[in-house]
């Protein structure tokens, strides 16, 4: 009996992937976790590897096709009989549907003329209705790359002929065929397209960040609290380590461990927090796995620290400091976008005084870090009130009214802020 090859979840809000190279052929002989073939989505890339030894009886999805998750991409025949087939045969063989439907391989030469293009760069242009032919590709031998697309950008909408000038704008639509078609829809939820606006289509990416914001949102009713937290203390801890810090690791010690270290800390405290709803049952998680939210080229991607009370300050330092560096470079394994069971959100130095994330289903809560800025604030020094300088921060909570009252939240946000506060940090 034929095994069959699907394209597993490679993180838990991507939900497809574009086949961009097979490694191995009809008929050929293949060796249990052998890469059959590399598949890209907008997050990491991954190589499938065979689920077993035997010969690939058939390939089901040509390169440069989008399909969705659980997708059967190929067959394996494991028995003894498959070694029969010759790879000659094989490529005598009517294509398979997939193949007849998809479109030529972008690695393969183009005919007549037309331009060199990597799979996810065909699919973003169509989308955002790019013409290739005008642009110029970065790629190896010329190729037009994904980032190509991108900063070429959309084409404007065509302009509307003089004689209709007197005419009223019409409304934007979308495409009739598309989910959230524009049919039925209040008047009011419809925009009208003025002259000189800048239409940009939203990328695969975008849509499904789009789509999970919404169904968290719909799902969780958000509650959100604030807390100012004074981090002299961090800073002097960090300012009499940083150098030897630096020297050792090879990168610089910033405010985001210690503030990773105080949440793990309090979430094993205030379990409530490390949870997730699952039908009519609350779920406290035995394991503390952060998700950490960093921005990308690409958009937003949250990579999971896994068992992040169980590091020291220093550990999550690298932990952290080593899960960017790849999400950034597209480097990071389908295992490490899975599984967060709490999500801390870092906008950088230009986070502004404070903001409330939208919760990462299916947890219950996400903490975002606001910037570090200067204040006068009061403080009693020797019996007395005196107005000093301090470093202040602002974190704001995000929860699921459904698993956490007002009580836990509070309390667990209040513990972060003793934690920090404190200061009691062993690097």
């Amino acid at each position: 009996m034929a095994i069959g090859v699907e394209l597993p979840a490679l993180g838990e809000s991507v939900v497809e992937g574009t086949v961009a190279r097979w490694l191995v052929k009809e008929g050929e002989r293949v060796e249990r976790d052998q890469p059959l073939v590399e598949v890209t989505t907008d997050k990491v890339d991954a190589e499938i590897p065979a689920p077993a030894a035997g010969v690939i009886q058939k390939i089901l999805v040509a390169e440069g096709e989008t399909v969705p998750v659980g997708t059967e991409l190929a067959r394996i025949d494991p028995g003894p009989a498959a070694s029969a087939l010759a790879p000659a045969a094989a490529a005598l063989a009517q294509p398979s549907r997939a193949t007849a439907s998809a479109p030529a391989p972008a690695a393969a030469a183009p005919a007549g003329g037309a331009p060199r293009v990597t799979p996810v760069a065909r699919r973003m242009a169509e989308e955002a209705r790019v013409d290739l032919t005008a642009v110029e590709g970065s790629g190896p031998s010329g190729r037009v790359t994904k980032r190509d697309v991108q900063q070429r950008g959309a084409t404007p909408p065509p302009a509307a002929p003089a004689a209709a000038a007197s005419h009223p704008p019409r409304a934007a639509r979308t495409d009739p065929g598309a989910r959230d078609a524009g049919a039925g829809r209040p008047a009011f939820l419809t925009y009208q397209l003025q002259p000189g606006d800048n239409v940009i289509p939203m990328t695969p990416l975008r849509k499904l960040v789009a789509e999970h914001m919404v169904l968290s949102k719909r799902v969780s009713p958000h509650v959100g609290t604030v807390a100012e937290i004074d981090l002299s203390g961090v800073v002097r801890v960090r300012d009499a380590n940083k150098r030897e810090f630096q020297a050792a690791h090879g990168f610089s010690l910033t405010f985001l461990p210690f503030i990773v270290h105080a949440t793990v800390r309090a979430l094993r405290e205030f379990p409530r927090l490390n949870a997730s709803v699952v039908e009519d049952a609350i779920v406290e998680k035995k394991d503390v796995h952060v998700g950490i939210a960093v921005e990308t080229e690409k958009g937003l991607v949250v990579p999971v620290v896994r068992h992040a009370d169980r590091l020291s300050l220093a550990g999550l330092a690298e932990a952290v400091e080593d899960l960017s560096l790849r999400a950034r470079s597209k480097r990071l394994s389908a295992d490490e976008l899975k599984g967060g069971t709490f999500t801390l959100s870092n906008p950088g130095r230009h986070g502004n005084l404070y903001g409330f994330a939208i919760i990462n289903q299916p947890q219950v809560g996400i903490l975002r870090m606001g910037e570090v800025v200067k204040r006068p604030v009061v403080r009693s020094i020797e019996g007395d009130d005196a107005i000093v300088i301090r470093p202040i921060m602002h974190l704001a909570l995000s929860y699921d009214h459904r698993a956490v009252d007002g009580a836990p939240a509070n309390g667990f946000l209040h513990r972060v802020r003793e934690l920090l506060e404190s200061a009691e940090f062993d690097l």
